[in-house]
């Protein structure tokens, strides 16, 4: 691994001159130097030494009581309330999704269907399910005159659902394959930032419903001078508590020590090895659609149920009017960057998340790299907080902050969590706006029993393969090409040893015999070094945070 560690990364700085005193000011981003968002990724990793992030600083816990930030929220109806089924929903970046066959995909509950549809060009998202014996569409195919063949029975659906194909069906019968029963149910679908959304109600009376509703849209994420690579992974902990940890920047300097290298204002007081230090978080304005808030150099916004990102405030305003995400800059020079995480809710106890950085500068970097070396630092951080975040035996037993919520209730979370500093304000107006308009909690209209899927086993639960490598284009083709170049080394390796020992006495000098055997020993040890670096980066890489 140490060898395909992006450390020969050039720095990328920004030529900005600040006063000393605004370094003062506690803010979630940090550009004095380096402009890498400091948050639960890092666009590189932590040994990449000429490619630092941000220094993201945490809170210090006062020996003195101090009373928990008190979010401002707007007051509304007693009646409203967020509808979790009238909402878009994310399913899968473009880019990760392969035309040539359907995916399977869990999203708030729901088992759907992802295929691409040649007739229309478009993706579609059906009820992952064949109306005649209930077998999974997903696992079927698409077959030669585009249709979506259910693999059970040879069942086809074009792209609106309607069963064009029964082979079962005598040709001289009745047309059975135009009864209302044989048609698939489908869900309103667009693709906007790259990524495919759906409506999850197929009632016909959404048919049109993205003419009256959209996704949330980041302009950041289309615009040609930004970049714009997206990851995705499944994680074993629940929506909430992903949402949490992403809106925590307090976290980094300790759950993340050692992968993502953060630095330090000169003039804060260093209480201890990892710099942590008091934030100035605070919520600007909350109602049923999310919330904004300020946290110094930086805005972030929560668009409910899924967005939230983190976005840096123009350096040249300094009188405060600063242009948000999707406001046109008006200056080509201002380098900007956005953190953008969308967390979606798939069942109790998992969710996923799907990430993107976008940057106006260095775009060439992601030409140059490819994609799939930084999903393997970004994937280590992922590994470090399901550490914290799931497994039960760690000294910080923060896993068990999940289960403990539902034993008290969510409207009781306070109760259970102590939360005294303003660095837990964004994670404090979460927790608020999810009681008063969502009921506490993701609604999944009893389709689940609300108990938590049991703990699996420590390699099971940090596996990459299952949960990233094969939902990735990219990491899924390095996987395969690694592997195939072990094959080879060994191969080569097997034969040069074959050729030596064959080889007639004087046939080849001694000194060739000897070149082919070390060569061999090498080709070997090379394989053995691959095999390792594939396992560690592809399927499971050990966290240890008492060593970091």
């Amino acid at each position: 691994m140490e060898a395909l560690k992006a450390s020969s990364f050039p720095s990328l700085h920004i030529n900005t001159t600040l006063h000393k005193t605004q370094f003062r000011r506690p803010m979630f981003l940090n550009f004095h130097f380096n402009p890498i968002p400091s948050s639960s990724f890092s666009l590189v990793h932590k040994k990449q030494s000429k490619f630092k992030a941000f220094t993201t600083i945490s809170s210090t816990v006062s020996t003195e009581p101090t009373n928990p930030p008190e979010p401002a929220l707007e007051t509304h109806s007693q009646g409203e309330k967020f509808d979790w089924y009238s909402q878009w929903y994310p399913v899968m970046p473009v880019c990760d999704l392969d035309k040539r066959r359907p995916h399977a995909k869990k999203v708030i509950g729901l088992d759907v269907v992802v295929w691409w549809d040649r007739n229309e060009e478009v993706w579609k998202v059906f009820d992952d399910r064949c109306p005649h014996r209930l077998a999974p569409l997903s696992e079927g195919r698409i077959d030669q005159w585009g249709r979506l063949q259910c693999v059970y029975h040879g069942w086809c659906f074009n792209g609106s659902g309607d069963c064009k194909f029964i082979p079962q069906a005598p040709p001289e019968g009745p047309p059975v394959h135009t009864a209302k029963k044989a048609c698939v149910a489908v869900y309103p679908s667009t693709v906007q930032n790259n990524i495919v959304w759906f409506w999850p109600n197929s009632d016909p009376q959404y048919k049109d419903i993205l003419m009256e509703k959209k996704p949330p849209y980041i302009s950041e994420i289309d615009d040609p001078s930004f970049t714009n690579s997206m990851g995705n992974r499944d994680i074993p902990y629940g929506y909430e508590v992903l949402v949490e940890n992403l809106m925590d920047p307090a976290h980094v300097p300790y759950a993340h020590h050692g992968i993502m290298q953060t630095r330090r204002p000169k003039d804060s007081v260093k209480a201890d090895r990892e710099g942590g230090r008091p934030l100035e978080l605070m919520i600007e304005k909350s109602d049923i659609n999310g919330f904004k808030a300020d946290q110094g150099w930086s805005n972030s916004k929560f668009l409910p149920p899924c967005v939230f990102y983190a976005y840096t405030k123009p350096m040249d305003q300094a009188n405060g009017s600063e242009s948000s995400v999707g406001t046109k800059k008006e200056t080509s020079v201002q380098r900007s960057f956005v953190l953008v995480f969308i967390c979606i809710p798939v069942s109790p106890g998992n969710s996923r998340l799907i990430w993107t950085f976008p940057r106006n500068f260095g775009v060439w970097i992601d030409k140059v790299v490819p994609r799939w070396m930084f999903h393997v630092g970004q994937n280590l951080i992922l590994d470090s907080d399901l550490y914290l975040l799931h497994i039960e035996y760690l000294t910080l037993e923060i896993f068990l902050q999940e289960r403990k919520i539902m034993d008290v209730g969510n409207a009781n979370w306070h109760k259970t969590c102590f939360v005294p500093t303003k660095s837990d304000a964004l994670v404090i107006g979460f927790r608020k706006w999810l009681n008063k308009y969502a009921g506490g909690q993701v609604d999944w209209r009893g389709k689940y029993s609300g108990a938590l899927p049991p703990t699996p086993p420590k390699e099971q639960l940090m596996d990459r393969y299952w949960s990233h490598v094969v939902n990735c284009r990219s990491c899924n083709i390095a996987y395969k090409g690694l592997n195939a170049l072990e094959v080879v080394l060994q191969v080569v390796s097997i034969v040069s040893i074959g050729i030596a020992a064959a080889a007639k006495q004087g046939a080849i000098s001694a000194v060739a015999r000897t070149t082919m055997v070390l060569l061999a020993v090498l080709f070997y040890a090379s394989s053995r070094l691959l095999a390792h670096f594939i396992y560690k980066n592809f399927h499971y890489h050990g966290y240890d945070h008492a060593f970091r």
